[in-house]
């Protein structure tokens, strides 16, 4: 006998109940369970060059390792030729500019080095120029031998000279030589005068010479070094030899006119009265030389001359002999 069930028609509608399946007691319905497959691992990162392929699990294949990475390319053969072009165009340029300022400081010299004059190495102040004396017929040039002096006297007391002194205004310090004296108001003026480091003068450049100038002590060297009065002494008749020489006409004679020792600190001064002939006519000029130790390996000159044509300027001897000072 059918099911009633069966007699339904096939066209059901929405609302038409279910069917109910009615199973045998012994039959069991067996649902197969999905069968599970193992996940793939992670895919490693892909390394630039490698292939993207991989051997997908299940197939039976192993998976391939990946190629290794290839080594750096080797640097340039010919050193630092071959990377000239790696360098910055700014630091082409660069060097560029310094190698081109160098070769035109040295064509520089180059080209301009012969218009040096001639004299222009010469050291300015080696010795005294020598100008003609106004009114003579020749220029009187200094002896170049030592002149035979007379004993010196150990002790001689310098006289006042005859005139009105100049007004004092101020000081010189000769920082060169390390002694400091009176400097004189019009007419003298102070310039540098070779070959003394500093030198008041009056009137024109003529011999001889009318000044008052301070330089270290001319010639060698003292060995051994002084230590006593006698030996400063010495050595003031040592520099009389030298102005002798060098600042007044050839032939030129003196006389002592004092001989003591210097007001302050260690040394010796000595004055004395020079004669000699200019244009067939004897002349004279009375000068001071003062020697002073100043802590270096020679002591300190001051020279002062003033001719018989500016006798009126004879005062100011006294004023410089009785105020040099030591720095």
């Amino acid at each position: 006998m059918a099911d009633v069930g069966d007699q339904i028609p096939s066209s059901d509608s929405p609302t038409t109940p279910f069917r109910k399946i009615v199973l045998p007691a012994d039959e069991t319905v067996m649902v197969p369970r999905p069968v599970e497959r193992p996940q793939p691992p992670d895919h490693p990162p892909v390394r630039p060059g490698q292939s993207t392929q991989q051997v997908q699990p299940g197939q039976g294949q192993p998976v391939q390792p990946l190629p290794p990475i290839p080594p750096p390319p080797p640097p340039l053969k010919g050193g630092l030729l071959a990377r000239v072009g790696d360098i910055p165009i700014k630091v082409v340029y660069l060097l560029g500019a310094i190698i081109a300022t160098v070769l035109a400081v040295v064509l520089v010299f180059v080209i301009f080095s012969g218009d040096v004059p001639k004299g222009a190495q010469q050291s300015p102040r080696q010795v005294a120029p020598i100008s003609p004396v106004p009114g003579g017929s020749a220029s009187p040039r200094p002896s170049a031998a030592g002149v035979v002096l007379p004993e010196v006297p150990k002790s001689l007391a310098y006289p006042d000279q005859a005139g009105a002194a100049t007004l004092t205004v101020g000081t010189i310090s000769d920082l060169a030589t390390g002694i400091s004296y009176p400097r004189l108001g019009v007419p003298w003026t102070a310039k540098s005068f070779a070959p003394f480091a500093i030198a008041q003068r009056v009137g024109k450049v003529a011999v001889p010479h009318t000044v008052i100038g301070s330089a270290m002590l001319p010639g060698a060297t003292p060995k051994p070094k002084p230590a006593k009065s006698a030996d400063y002494r010495d050595l003031a008749v040592r520099a009389v030899n030298w102005t002798l020489r060098t600042q007044y006409p050839a032939g030129a004679t003196i006389a002592w006119t004092g001989s003591q020792k210097v007001p302050v600190g260690k040394g010796w001064m000595v004055g004395y009265k020079v004669t000699y002939t200019v244009s067939g006519k004897q002349k004279t000029s009375q000068a001071i030389v003062s020697i002073h130790e100043v802590g270096k390996t020679k002591p300190a000159m001051l020279f002062a001359s003033i001719p018989q044509s500016g006798k009126s300027h004879y005062r100011d001897l006294n004023t410089i002999a009785q105020n040099i000072r030591t720095l």
